[in-house]
């Protein structure tokens, strides 16, 4: 017996079978090159059932609709670049937000809800169950980019009225950050090998490469302005630490379902704190040592 729905509920069953037949295709894509069977295996499944709740709003259209190419393209490529973790759970992310339309559509839809259960119960079982090798060195990231900006976020913001030129102060920053990167690097190298760990290389050059990465994006404002515009550069650099401190947060918040909002704050009110000490540590030492460059 043919269901007959109101122009509103056909047109939302529509939109909810493309959202889950592309969402099957971008799945199975990740799943091409994701790397660990396990991990390969979860996202055939996650996209066999996505597939099979595009059928279920397909009976309703009666429609053979094509997956949206811009979704698929993007999603594929977030995955490349930042891994399938944290392109997956984004996607996830964007279900979250019809969860009132499902509860809308159960009037004329009842088997609307048990796709929601599903949704929110089993694929977030199945999310959990994604084994990411760069998630498990996150904290190795952590330590390297909380260590970058702290430390050389105030070496820089100290150069900046010490020296007033932004290519002694882009010299000496990179002196600094390069010597910092590998002291960092070692340091997490060792205190991994003395707990045993056997991916003690692995770590340190998850932690140096997020330190020398830092260090760059910190000194280029001040390779790029002029060399009197020390004000202007160390402006855009403290932009520039903001900006880090956003994308790297938000991507372990969406990664391992972590809070952004505290852990933004955090972080750039110590790295801007300490840039605001260091500046005028800067503008005393020029002042009672007398230094005139």
């Amino acid at each position: 017996m043919e269901v007959k729905l109101s122009r509103l509920a056909m047109a939302t069953v529509r939109k909810m079978q493309q959202s889950e037949l592309t969402e099957s295709v971008i799945y199975e894509k990740i799943a091409s090159f994701a790397k660990g069977e396990e991990n390969k295996q979860t996202l055939l499944r996650l996209s066999r059932e996505e597939k099979a709740h595009c059928l279920i709003w397909q009976k309703y259209t009666g429609q053979d609709l094509k997956p949206q190419k811009g979704k698929v393209l993007f999603y594929t490529l977030i995955a490349r670049v930042f891994g399938f973790t944290f392109a997956v759970k984004l996607m996830e992310r964007g279900e979250e937000q019809a969860q009132d339309t499902y509860e809308q559509l159960a009037k004329e839809v009842p088997e609307s809800l048990s796709i929601r259960s599903q949704e929110e119960e089993h694929e977030q079982a199945l999310l959990g169950m994604l084994d990411e090798e760069r998630l498990q060195y996150v904290g190795s990231m952590v330590l390297g980019l909380n260590d970058a900006l702290v430390e050389l976020t105030g070496s820089l913001a100290g150069f900046a009225f010490a020296l007033q030129n932004t290519r002694l102060i882009a010299l000496s920053g990179l002196i600094v950050g390069i010597s910092a990167t590998f002291s960092m690097a070692s340091s997490e190298f060792l205190a991994a090998r003395s707990e045993g760990r056997t991916d003690a290389l692995k770590s340190c050059s998850y932690t140096g490469i997020a330190y020398l990465l830092t260090v760059i994006a910190l000194i280029a404002p001040y390779l790029l302005f002029p060399t009197h515009m020390y004000v202007a550069a160390l402006i855009c650099m403290l932009a520039v630490v903001i900006l880090i401190i956003a994308g790297f947060t938000y991507y372990t918040s969406v990664a391992q379902d972590q809070p952004f909002r505290g852990r933004f704050w955090e972080m750039a009110l110590i790295s801007v704190g300490v840039a605001v000490v260091s500046f005028v540590v800067g503008i005393l030492a020029k002042k009672f040592l007398g230094v005139d460059l």
